[in-house]
């Protein structure tokens, strides 16, 4: 899931307790912000005990009818994905459509062992386990990083790991690992060979390589060609295609925005008999800047659909991306403004105290008082959204990664409220922190904000399609 996905799901959060918002809020930002100080490639998970797992299944309301057979009939793989809460590697070992691996490979004391693979819809699991080798590499104990390329692919470049995510639970003698891969290509293909390679774990090197089998029969399609425009907003949506698969469904559309960077979160879709579908991850299949429109071709996950419904009701979300706003901090108070919104930000003062630096702020522009949640989240944006940077090297941040140059940058800092009502804020950057800016001055940095980080996504008006089974 990328940050905006991220930053959608988190708007459509309700947690009615301040604190717990508050944990949420600071743990998915300081995520957010430890992405940036790591390659994009490169999964640090952390183990989960036994009691963590049997209470966020429990919470979750987690049942399958099917359980017992599904252990019954294949206990090592159902066993791992009852393990990691997998409901769709448990249903497709039950209709036994995952391919079992035994496949173990020893490099400098570390030996990993792929276990299982499957492919259905648009998503390629595999799992595996590790032995506790790892620990004698550089992280903490309980987590297990892995620099891994898939497909012959090399570095951030790799298609396969956007998208990716991954789980890990300790055994008694390793850790298990799921990883999870959104199917990058357009076309599929039923029976394919996917190479992998670990390049290191936790620091250790060895490249550990791989090729497994991964297989789906042939997809059920169902046409579902419809165009949706929203004028006021400048956008539009076209849909392509729906994919129906053994235990999950996908669907292939296109989005049209005016503005660069904009984006179409699709929330929900409810069918005709009025059941609500998930909606996972996506893929991107092709960009392209058509006249003065960017346009988007998308793959995106969902619940499998039920047999003969005849329609889909899809709930939009927009998006919008803001211009970064800039100013050298050789003045002590200055105003910023957004370019497509009504906000404003009033740098009433900046000021180096030793090694600290301290801002006094406050914003313009906010309509409506916030509540208790949007107060929190929004102050705990705040911690991660204003970047220091030494303006001889804002060049060179790459716009597609947009990674803060290493001593050269601070990206975090500790907000303290001021006044509430007036949204007034001071921020505190520690000058000679983990982050830093070699030989800092005022006069030679540039403070960095983005306000769109702090508008709630839109609601879009629902849409709603026909379906033709392309294969009645």
């Amino acid at each position: 899931m990328d940050k905006k996905e991220l930053k959608t799901a988190i708007d459509r959060i309700h947690v009615p307790k301040d604190k717990v918002y508050d944990a949420i809020s600071k743990g998915v930002n300081k995520k957010e912000l430890d992405s940036r100080k790591v390659k994009k490639k490169r999964w640090v998970v952390g183990a989960l005990s036994a009691a963590a797992i049997l209470a966020i299944t429990i919470a979750s309301g987690f049942v399958l009818p099917a359980m017992n057979s599904v252990l019954a009939k294949a206990p090592l793989i159902g066993g791992i994905f009852q393990q990691f809460n997998d409901t769709t590697g448990l249903e497709l070992a039950n209709q036994d459509a995952v391919t079992e691996l035994n496949q173990a490979i020893t490099k400098n004391g570390v030996t990993v062992k792929l276990t299982s693979a499957y492919f259905d819809g648009s998503v390629v699991s595999v799992t595996g386990f590790v032995d506790e080798g790892v620990e004698e590499g550089h992280n903490e104990k309980g987590e297990v990083s892995f620099d891994v390329n898939f497909d012959h692919n090399e570095g951030d470049k790799d298609p396969w790991i956007d998208g990716m995510t991954h789980d890990l639970r300790k055994i008694d003698n390793g850790y298990n690992f799921q990883w999870k891969l959104q199917y990058p290509y357009k076309s599929f293909k039923a029976n394919a060979t996917l190479p992998i390679t670990i390049h290191s774990i936790n620091g250790i090197k060895g490249e550990w390589e791989f090729d497994i089998p991964i297989k789906q029969e042939k997809n059920s399609s169902f046409a579902i060609n419809h165009e949706q425009n929203y004028e006021n907003q400048q956008v539009s949506i076209r849909t392509k295609e729906l994919l129906t698969a053994k235990a999950s469904s996908s669907f292939i559309f296109e989005t049209i925005v005016k503005y660069k960077g904009d984006y179409i979160f699709l929330n929900k879709a409810v069918d005709d008999k009025g059941k609500e579908y998930w909606i996972g991850n996506s893929t991107s299949l092709e960009k392209s800047q058509q006249e003065d429109k960017y346009h988007e071709f998308v793959r995106r996950e969902m619940q499998k659909l039920d047999a003969n419904i005849t329609s889909l009701t899809f709930y939009p979300q927009l998006n919008i991306t803001d211009v970064k706003v800039q100013q050298l901090l050789d003045k002590n108070s200055f105003h910023l403004k957004s370019s497509r919104l009504d906000l404003g930000l009033q740098v009433n003062s900046v000021s180096q105290q030793g090694s600290k630096l301290v801002m006094d702020y406050q914003f313009t522009g906010l309509q409506d008082e916030l509540s208790n949640d949007q107060f929190h989240q929004f102050k705990n944006n705040l911690q991660y959204e204003l970047l220091l940077v030494d303006k001889d090297y804002l060049d060179k941040i790459d716009p597609d990664n947009p990674v803060p140059p290493v001593n050269h940058s601070i990206s975090e800092n500790k907000v303290k409220t001021i006044d509430r009502k007036t949204a007034h804020f001071q921020s505190t950057f520690d000058l000679m922190g983990e982050e830093k800016i070699e030989s800092f001055k005022l006069e030679n940095t540039i403070l960095q904000f983005d306000f769109s980080s702090f508008v709630p996504a839109e609601d879009l008006k629902p849409f709603t399609v026909k379906i033709k089974n392309e294969n009645k």
